[in-house]
């Protein structure tokens, strides 16, 4: 398969899209304290590996994808009562419905989005932002991320989290996942946390020639599963893979 396409050249977020923000996750003069718990071993990079060395034996092989698996520290992103299942493989509560998917499942998808890639990807637009973990574990694989998310209290939420990360590479942004982040386009590759009936015609036209789009979809039997979509200048390949479990996609913002 043909490397992924980068993008380096970054986008000026100023002038905002219509009804979409745009803001960056950058540094401040100082480094602020982390709002979520600390202690109990959890900011241990032990405790990561764990995580990662499970995640091999699961089948996971992209080097660079269990590297920032192995990075980002998840605890950071899930409520106090949830604190000591942060590095289990499940899904938890993030509040308004959603949920922040298992280990397993991002690093699938991700890993999915990087096959065939030799290094970075270059620009990614990630649709449902949630509580940010995804676009952390994503900043370590991608010279760009622009996240977008729908519910406002979730992308505080998700700003909050990633502010004591730092990374000056990640862009989030608040409106319809639906239509993409035209202004962006064309992305190298495209990543979805929630799954629709069909794959918004947005984002394959905001999809890099040479790209790749991974996202639920629901089949014919009415299940949800992964659909990889390459973008070729013949037109596109999708293939459809494994049994997943999403939130359903959703137009609008609230």
């Amino acid at each position: 398969m043909a490397q992924r396409p980068g993008f380096p050249i970054k986008l000026q977020t100023q002038d905002k899209a219509p009804s979409v923000k745009a803001s960056t996750v950058k540094a401040p003069g100082s480094k602020p304290a982390s709002t979520n718990p600390q202690g109990l071993g959890l900011d241990s990079s032990a405790v990561r590996q764990r995580m990662v060395q499970k995640l091999a034996a699961q089948g996971l092989k992209d080097p660079m994808v269990l590297l920032a698996m192995g990075s980002v520290e998840r605890h950071r992103f899930v409520e106090s009562a949830l604190v000591n299942q942060a590095y289990e493989d499940t899904s938890l509560p993030i509040g308004l419905g959603q949920t922040i998917s298992k280990p397993n499942v991002v690093a699938r998808m991700i890993e999915l989005l990087r096959e065939g890639a030799e290094g970075k990807l270059g620009r990614v637009l990630e649709i449902g932002t949630g509580c940010g973990y995804q676009a952390a574990v994503l900043s370590h694989v991608a010279t760009e991320v622009y996240s977008i998310e729908r519910l406002k209290g979730l992308h505080e939420k998700a700003r909050a989290n990633l502010r004591h990360f730092r990374l000056a590479n990640v862009h989030l942004l608040f409106g319809d996942g639906m239509l993409g982040y035209p202004k962006g386009a064309p992305y190298a590759a495209i990543i979805s946390a929630a799954g629709g009936e069909t794959l918004p015609q947005a984002w394959l036209d905001q999809l890099a020639v040479g790209g790749r789009l991974v996202a639920p979809t629901v089949t014919a039997n009415g299940q949800q599963a992964l659909m990889v979509v390459d973008k070729t200048d013949q037109g596109f390949k999708q293939s459809v893979l494994e049994a997943v479990h999403f939130v359903p996609l959703k137009s609008g913002i609230s």
